[in-house]
């Protein structure tokens, strides 16, 4: 969900309008401003699509679940037929800009080659709409920003023009141009990117993997970090200065195990003392349940290190993500 920072440091694209530009980018590499006050318009909208596979029901898109686990229950799923779609009702006409879609983690390639089409008609099941915006392909259990010129309407189709095949989204958000041209930012990731270390590195689960924006919560997918059965094991995440850090959100295992994060501590503040384990406790994580991602806020605490650490017992940590954000970004 888009949110405001008042003192968050925004690159302005106001005047900036290609014809048939197409920017796509990963939803984690945050810090831009963009001209939105209407936040998601698709969130518990009116929702159809061509055909329903199993229980795979349309609303599942708009559920505001981002889990991109298929098994886990937040897809939606058409059967495998010709040119399946997808298509919500924003309830009027906005000035629609961006569309956002997390796809699959299991079957990421049931997106490959669909059209984001947006307009007023129901022709077609309103298929027959403008095209906004071609997804070549998103990534495993990615999510995925498609921004365009702006386009009038009323209704947002994702059409899949094959022979056949299933159409599958885990989330799809929907964003519009503000009339008074008002500027937000979206959150920035402070530690996207960051250099992690982590106690100890089982098989090849390095640590780097929790800060590498994919929130693909299956370990096979080489995007989430594993210690040993360490005792006290612990994961940090070098900010490179200090921040005022309010909020933390990780992203639990999501193919076994998930009471692994039980009980694990989130710690900031500016000293390395026992590997910075001794900083300032932000919150404890009760649990996560698997493949979710949860977010963690409290009073800001002033520190350039996040630790994620797992006192008192032999335990292996395993993280798939971790975002660390504060109010105050210069």
């Amino acid at each position: 969900m888009i949110s405001s920072y008042a003192d968050m440091r925004c690159v302005v694209m106001s005047y900036i309008r290609m014809d048939m530009r197409v920017v796509l980018f990963l939803t984690l590499l945050t810090g831009m401003c963009v001209a939105d006050s209407t936040g998601n318009l698709a969130l518990r909208a009116t929702v159809v699509q061509s055909s329903t596979y199993s229980t795979d029901v349309a609303q599942r898109a708009v559920d505001g679940n981002m889990d991109s686990n298929y098994n886990l229950g937040s897809c939606t799923c058409t059967n495998a037929e010709k040119k399946p779609w997808w298509r919500v009702d924003l309830g009027k006409v906005y000035r629609v800009t961006r569309v956002r879609i997390t796809g699959s983690v299991e079957y990421s390639v049931y997106i490959n080659g669909a059209q984001i089409r947006i307009g007023n008609s129901l022709e077609n099941n309103g298929n027959n709409n403008e095209v906004a915006a071609n997804v070549g392909s998103i990534p495993a259990g990615v999510t995925t920003m498609f921004e365009f010129k702006p386009i009038n309407g009323r209704y947002v189709n994702i059409l899949l023009p094959s022979d056949s095949a299933y159409l599958i989204l885990c989330e799809v958000e929907v964003f519009a141009e503000n009339d008074t041209s008002t500027y937000n930012c979206v959150p920035m990731n402070l530690a996207l990117g960051a250099k992690a270390v982590q106690s100890s590195t089982y098989d090849h689960e390095e640590a780097q993997n929790a800060v590498d924006g994919n929130r693909n919560s299956i370990l096979s997918g080489a995007s989430c970090t594993h210690t040993n059965a360490d005792r006290n094991p612990w994961w940090r995440v070098d900010l490179g200065k200090e921040y005022e850090v309010n909020r933390v959100s990780i992203t639990n295992r999501g193919d076994c195990c998930a009471w692994r994060i039980n009980g694990a501590q989130i710690r900031i503040g500016n000293s390395l003392e026992n590997n910075g384990n001794n900083n300032e406790l932000a919150a404890t994580v009760e649990s996560i349940p698997a493949g979710v991602t949860t977010t963690f806020k409290f009073k800001p605490i002033n520190g350039r290190y996040v630790n994620i650490f797992i006192p008192g017992r032999n335990e292996y940590l395993t993280l798939c993500e971790v975002e660390v954000f504060a109010d105050k970004v210069e």
